[in-house]
């Protein structure tokens, strides 16, 4: 009996001591887990902190450089003063001009709108409800014969209006470049003589006065101007919108051939070529997309100008609504400016088109 007692105390004991040690390597366990925790949050910390106080010495460095770029900035006080200038001229002309905002609002120009308003409806719809039959019906009566005509005078217009004025730049273009209307052309060496010089230097010099003159005198003066030379009829509409784009794109393509790439001119001039057979074999074909897409660019001004200068009696667009206008047709008016606006996003179309054309056949 006291062995068998002894025997279970003994067990009992070493169970006991067993338990023991298990939860103390359990506690030991988790204490270091908790250590490692601790040291691993505690770099996490370091890191994160070195990280801001990097990112805080970067912007402060980035601050720095940007006042000593600011501070080292050139200054050009002729733009500043142009800048100050323009300001002053605004602030004039908004404070000293003859127009009133207040006039917009008054009792006479809301009675002027709202007639405006009510006449612009189709006569036969005029104060009933719409019926798109009659509409349709007074369209046909109104546009089937005017329109047609005043469509494709303008067109006419301004196609012959640009391709004078196109001509006309290709002729400037050569006898004003500063690379190409010269003693020595393309820098080519030689020593000529000071009549040279000042023969070419006049001639370049007239050539780059007449272009300005064309392109300083609005369509809308030249126009004026024939009129009284020519009477009314087409010509002082075609003649006033090709000279004034003639000055235009004598100057665009001057700046083309002043930019062109010279070796194969230099070359050919350096073999003897003249001015005429290397501006024709060496730089128009390099050229001439760049000079389409000027022409292409000026022909949709060109129908935006000949619909405009209908309004001084030239057979256009512009002549029916400055007829309409006159009658207090109000509606026709409308539906002729509606027709123009139609026409000229139609040349932006087609002349965007072509362009594009130029651009990827290059």
């Amino acid at each position: 009996m006291n062995d068998q007692t002894r025997n279970t105390g003994g067990s009992t004991g070493r169970n006991a001591r067993a338990n023991a040690d298990t939860s103390a390597d359990t506690n030991a366990d988790t204490n270091r887990e908790r250590n490692a925790d601790r040291k691993a949050d505690r770099k996490a910390d370091r890191k994160a902190g070195g990280s801001a106080d990097r990112n805080l010495e970067r912007q402060g460095e980035r601050k720095k450089r940007v006042a000593e770029l600011r501070r080292l900035r050139p200054r050009d006080w002729i733009l500043r003063g142009n800048l100050v200038l323009c300001l002053v001229v605004i602030i004039w002309a908004w404070t000293s001009g003859s127009f009133d905002l207040g006039d917009l609002t008054t009792e006479r120009a809301q009675r002027n709108l709202d007639r405006f308003l009510t006449e612009i409806r189709p006569y036969p719809l005029q104060g009933v409800d719409w019926n798109w039959g009659v509409y349709g019906e007074w369209l046909r009566e109104t546009l089937q014969d005017t329109a047609p005509r005043a469509l494709t005078s303008t067109l006419a217009l301004s196609v012959a209006a640009v391709v004078l004025s196109g001509l006309g730049a290709l002729f400037m273009a050569p006898v004003s470049a500063g690379n190409l209307a010269r003693a020595f052309p393309f820098g080519l060496p030689g020593n000529p003589s000071r009549l040279a010089r000042s023969l070419w230097w006049t001639l370049r010099g007239v050539v780059r006065f007449f272009a300005i003159l064309l392109r300083a005198i609005p369509e809308y003066v030249w126009a004026f101007l024939l009129l009284t030379l020519l009477g009314v009829g087409a010509w002082p509409a075609v003649l006033a919108l090709a000279l004034h784009n003639a000055g235009i794109l004598g100057r665009l393509y001057r700046e083309t051939i002043e930019n062109a790439d010279e070796r194969a001119a230099t070359s050919q001039a350096a073999l003897g070529a003249g001015r005429t057979q290397t501006f024709a074999t060496a730089l128009l074909p390099q050229l001439m997309g760049r000079y389409l897409l000027y022409f292409f660019y000026r022909w949709e001004t060109c129908v935006r100008e000949a619909t405009v200068l209908g309004l001084l009696g030239f057979v256009s667009l512009g002549w029916y609504i400055q007829e309409s206008r006159a009658g207090v047709r109000y509606d026709e008016m409308v539906h002729f400016v509606l027709l123009g606006s139609l026409l000229i996003l139609l040349g932006d179309a087609v002349s965007a088109w072509l362009r594009r054309v130029v651009r990827e056949s290059k």
